[in-house]
């Protein structure tokens, strides 16, 4: 069991973390991003191709807390673009991929990276590792992905834009980075910026209890796809440690209520559930956090 913080060091530490991380983290994300988008410009069989670089993740969306030491920056190739389906009539046909294959993108990327960096980590599923330099980079986690494409009535203009990237186990994980980002600054916006500052404190308090064993350590995005899901209103009560204990309650009633609402749970991007087939996550481990959070923080036993 992890140690009981007094009201005291309770409010001491929502303090601390009312704020994002400052200046120097921010230009940790930037340069970063400069690095390996110089790799992406420099590397010839790229030339003339639609390529985003950018990042994601809790960097860009301002969630990062001491400890996600990682930058995650996305090289996406946007044409052609990956679907699930054959495009309505009212898009025309999808690109044919041509040379552009998962594993002609994933070898490009990595010389890109190899030949700007010098050693490069590939043996992980998804993501390429770029080590740090002390005094001079941040350790970075480079995702080769295709955009991709999911048609919708119901979404602006038919579709929903995200990305692919494709492991080396052959299973292909969808990701919505720009919905996320927009959401994100969205609901930040109308609650006085109290939603990002809540996460920042699940995320620092998971980090405690991951540290001293009380819960396993999980993904920090799973503290932000939980706090994603209390209402507007539930933040603007009260001040800052109000929104915090609200929250708590608010994600626990969701999770351990009827009519199976943790179903109804989405991630930050509106699109994919938050529990289901293909989550590193389980319901358990999510009433373990908030549990485990509550009586860290002394709101109860």
């Amino acid at each position: 069991m992890a140690r009981q913080l007094t009201v005291t060091q309770r409010l001491a530490l929502i303090n601390k973390w009312k704020s994002p991380p400052g200046p120097s983290e921010q230009l940790r994300l930037e340069r970063a991003e400069r690095m390996v988008k110089a790799a992406v410009d420099r590397h010839g069989p790229f030339r003339g191709l639609d390529i985003t670089v950018a990042a994601k993740g809790s960097y860009p969306n301002k969630t990062n807390v001491r400890g996600d030491s990682d930058v995650d920056i996305m090289v996406k190739l946007n044409d052609p673009f990956h679907t699930d389906g054959a495009a309505p009539w009212w898009f025309g046909e999808q690109a044919d991929a041509g040379t552009w294959t998962r594993t002609k993108l994933r070898e490009e990327v990595y010389a890109a990276l190899t030949n700007h960096f010098g050693w490069v980590d590939p043996d992980h599923n998804i993501a390429f590792y770029v080590p740090e330099v002390a005094g001079s980079r941040p350790s970075i986690d480079v995702v080769p992905c295709f955009k991709w494409v999911k048609y919708d009535f119901s979404a602006p203009g038919g579709q929903y834009v995200g990305s692919v990237v494709y492991g080396r186990n052959s299973k292909k994980v969808i990701n919505w980075p720009e919905l996320q980002l927009a959401n994100g600054r969205t609901k930040n916006t109308n609650t006085n910026r109290r939603y990002k500052f809540v996460v920042r404190v699940l995320k620092n308090v998971e980090n405690v209890l991951a540290a001293e064993g009380v819960i396993k350590a999980l993904p920090s995005y799973f503290s932000e796809c939980l706090i994603y899901n209390v209402p507007n209103l539930v933040f603007l009560a009260g001040d800052f440690d109000d929104a915090v204990r609200a929250s708590l309650q608010e994600v626990y009633r969701q999770l351990t209520g009827p009519w199976f609402g943790s179903q109804r749970m989405v991630e930050p991007n509106g699109i994919k559930k938050v529990f289901g087939e293909g989550q590193k996550w389980t319901e358990k481990d999510a009433r373990e956090l908030i549990e485990g959070a509550w009586y860290y923080l002394g709101y109860g036993g």
